[in-house]
């Protein structure tokens, strides 16, 4: 593995170990030239997949762009990382065993506002205000009557 720090194209490994329950290794690594250290994780790849967008666009599957999604939905909400990972594995797990090589983005979508609804709230509507992309406050409205979240959703 190259240093990210000098470019030294190997490095040893100091500490391995299973993480994201088991779907990935965690490997501790020190670069011999330098001396610096660093964090690489190895994961099961199951297929490539590619992303097929509502234009027609197609890109490759970014597991970190799932990540980064997520995250802004439960930004400075009471949910642990750990069971953030646990929904994004799941997630990519499920896309990986679909048995196909393309997908259309609306499945992604609609796979994370499921897991987010089991989640937290207001993750969710956050994630759907984006993904359905509201203009204006009666689409928020609409939504969450529409979902049950709201009793009293006044105009």
């Amino acid at each position: 593995m190259r240093c990210p720090f000098c470019g030294h194209m190997e490095s040893q490994v100091k500490d391995s170990r299973p993480s994201e329950d088991g779907a990935a290794i965690r490997r501790r690594r020190l670069c011999p030239e330098c001396g610096g250290r660093f964090t690489t994780f190895e994961r099961v790849q199951l297929r490539e997949l590619t992303i097929v967008k509502r234009s027609g666009r197609r890109a490759p599957f970014d597991r970190e762009k799932l990540v980064r999604s997520i995250s802004i939905a439960t930004r400075k909400r009471p949910i642990d990382a750990e069971r953030l990972d646990r929904l994004v594995n799941g997630i990519v797990r499920q896309l990986e065993s679909m048995g196909e090589t393309e997908l259309a983005s609306n499945v992604v979508g609609e796979m994370v506002m499921k897991a987010l609804k089991a989640l937290d709230d207001v993750a969710y509507v956050r994630y759907a205000s984006v993904y359905r992309d509201f203009r204006h406050t009666d689409d928020f409205a609409q939504f969450l009557s529409a979902e049950g979240l709201a009793e009293d959703v006044e105009d």
